[in-house]
């Protein structure tokens, strides 16, 4: 199916999914993963749906998966990227789509170069943290700003 055609029934899945959860008010479990590469990067992704907006990636908690475990694989759904030391570093509860939806926040460094998948993720790159793109979603700031705080880091860790 060419690409065109693809994001354009991602972009219709995606509205009807918004519309399905105002609906149902359904809680929500997900997460975001803040990868680093060695030059303490942070990798970006832009979706096929959706603002134009760059995020996190990220994604659905699956039954019986750990926020760890989920984070992980979403990287690698999304952009082929793989972490070794996957740490838990924050929550956050928010509202998305009209449901309320619990965030875990999780971290890690990754030697590997990014390759969206094309489908979900049409661009995917790692940035300097004093150069991000423009316009970072909502929920990416607030988590970029609660990760960068010197206040919220975990001490022994």
């Amino acid at each position: 199916m060419p690409d065109r055609m693809r994001w354009g029934l991602m972009r219709v899945a995606h509205t009807l999914r918004h519309r399905w959860r105002q609906w149902r008010k359904t809680p929500l479990e997900g997460v975001s993963m803040i990868a680093r590469d060695l030059d303490g990067r942070i990798l970006l992704v832009r979706h096929s749906y959706g603002p134009r907006a760059w995020y996190f990636p990220g994604g659905g908690i699956r039954k019986g998966e750990t926020p760890e475990e989920a984070a992980g694989r979403e990287l690698k759904e999304e952009t082929g990227c793989e972490c070794d030391g996957v740490f838990l570093v924050g929550r956050f509860e928010e509202e998305v789509s009209g449901s309320p939806h619990t965030a875990y926040v999780v971290t890690c460094v990754t030697h590997d170069v990014p390759r969206p998948d094309r489908r979900e993720v049409v661009e995917a790159r790692f940035f300097p943290t004093h150069s991000l793109p423009e316009p970072l979603s909502p929920h990416t700031a607030a988590r970029l700003r609660f990760f960068q705080d010197p206040r919220n880091i975990v001490r022994g860790a």
